[in-house]
């Protein structure tokens, strides 16, 4: 009789049953690798934050702490399902929930996702729901966004950013960003047919680890074609291209993984969605790309655009006024110059020193919401993304040590010819942090030739102000 090895034999019945018994074991499923990227994971968390910081003043961000924690939780569930060798742990994954009617779902770099509501309505299950969404993962983890900017010219240049000089002129708040509400969405959407696929292969991975069935992905390209009738592609599926054998695709992938007793649908998912069908009805993308590009009602109208530029501006007046935003904000101008208002901004300027490209003479003060507490940097990451956007600017001295309303600040000075008068022009610009970490700046501007009738005028600005909070 022969001796039985037991050890070896129960080495192999355990190894069956961890096969068994793991939630997800890849059989061959489909290798995924990082595209080729001549930037740093940094920089992918820095373009994200900026981009996500004008997507949020240009879109309808919906305001339910309920659905926001909710998708933020299938997000969270997403992300940890992300293969080890993609994790960024500087990437800050959040979501959120942009109110419109359109199918569609876009992510930016370095984290920041959001989910329109009319995608939420549309899905059959929570797992049509997070197969989108694990999409969209993938195009962060892969890194995408930069991927894609290295194989083009200019690749940074496309973002928008808080306070941007354009065209020489200074422009405040979102109107410098020239994004738009499809701008935004459809730059970071727009990827090559390669990168679709891959993103789909590692959303079904992604999906799998986190429970979901794959199958849910491929099944949400049916339900988005019936959702829209078969009249016209549908959203999501014209932001991203679609080779005509995506849904097989993922669906052979899905072969290759185990899921046992995949998430469908929740409880929780069919509440949040019956509540938000039962909210008024939500505007169109286009709606509000049209509301936010110049009929009056968007959050995006430039208001200096009626304006008309003049060769020969009167100088600041010795005379000054007192401007005040609410109870947080104070500060005196000269009284002969106009006041300039949008959400996170405000602009000073004499006539005939503003216009459609903003402002060439005059002063904007103005908020960004910062991940950063520390003053210097994010500083430095409004000024860098300020000559990022406006290549003919050129930061002219060091950032120096200063106080606004007293509190430590930081100043530095911003050169190059401005396109619309032709004349080489100054930006001061100075920077202070609110107590909620929020970066307060004062960007003033004038022609080099004409700079020394601004200084007493520019001074008693930053001199005057005060803040509460």
């Amino acid at each position: 009789m022969r001796k039985i090895n037991l050890s070896k034999n129960f080495a192999a019945l355990a190894l069956m049953w961890t096969i068994i018994a793991m939630p997800l074991a890849a059989f061959g499923q489909t290798r995924v690798t990082l595209p080729k990227n001549k930037y740093k994971v940094q920089d992918d968390v820095k373009i994200g934050q900026q981009a996500s910081a004008e997507v949020e003043r240009q879109m309808p961000i919906l305001n339910d702490a309920e659905a926001t924690r909710y998708i933020q939780q299938v997000g969270e569930r997403l992300v940890r399902g992300i293969p080890a060798q993609f994790q960024q742990p500087a990437f800050d994954y959040r979501f959120k929930i942009v109110n419109a009617s359109d199918i569609n779902a876009f992510a930016l770099p370095g984290g920041p996702m959001y989910v329109n509501r009319g995608m939420i309505e549309a899905a059959k299950s929570e797992g049509e729901m997070a197969g989108v969404m694990a999409h969209e993962i993938a195009h962060i983890a892969l890194r995408h966004g930069t991927s894609q900017a290295t194989k083009q010219s200019n690749p940074l240049t496309q973002l928008g950013t808080i306070g941007l000089i354009i065209g020489g002129g200074l422009l405040g708040g979102q109107q410098g960003a020239q994004l738009g509400a499809y701008g935004a969405q459809a730059w970071m959407t727009s990827y090559s047919r390669d990168y679709e696929s891959k993103a789909d292969i590692l959303g079904a991975q992604i999906m799998a680890e986190a429970g979901y069935d794959p199958r849910d992905l491929a099944n949400m390209f049916r339900t988005i074609e019936q959702q829209s009738g078969g009249s016209r592609a549908p959203e999501w599926l014209s932001s991203h291209p679609n080779p005509g054998n995506r849904y097989e695709a993922i669906n052979r992938e899905a072969q290759l993984l185990r899921v046992n007793n995949p998430i469908q649908n929740t409880a929780q998912f069919e509440r949040i969605q019956s509540k938000l069908r039962r909210l008024p009805r939500a505007q169109s993308m286009q709606e509000i790309s049209r509301n936010t590009q110049g009929n009056g009602q968007g959050r995006t109208e430039n208001p200096t655009a009626n304006g008309r530029y003049e060769s020969r501006v009167e100088l600041p007046s010795a005379r000054t006024r007192s401007y005040t935003a609410g109870n947080f904000l104070r500060l005196n101008v000269p009284d002969n110059w106009q006041v300039f208002e949008t959400e996170e901004s405000v602009t000073f300027s004499p006539q005939g020193g503003y216009g459609k490209d903003g402002i060439t003479h005059g002063a904007m003060v103005g908020l960004i919401q910062t991940q950063n507490n520390d003053l210097g940097r994010a500083t430095e990451d409004y000024v860098n993304g300020l000559m990022q956007s406006n290549n003919y600017l050129r930061q002219q001295s060091d950032y120096t040590r200063t106080t606004i309303a007293r509190r430590n600040a930081y100043t530095t000075v911003l050169s190059g010819r401005s396109p619309i008068t032709g004349r080489t022009e100054i930006v001061n610009i100075f920077t202070t942090q609110l107590n909620n970490g929020s970066l307060l700046y004062v960007a003033m501007v004038a022609p080099q030739n004409e700079s020394s009738s601004y200084d007493n005028a520019f001074r008693n600005i930053i001199r005057s102000i005060q803040i509460n909070g």
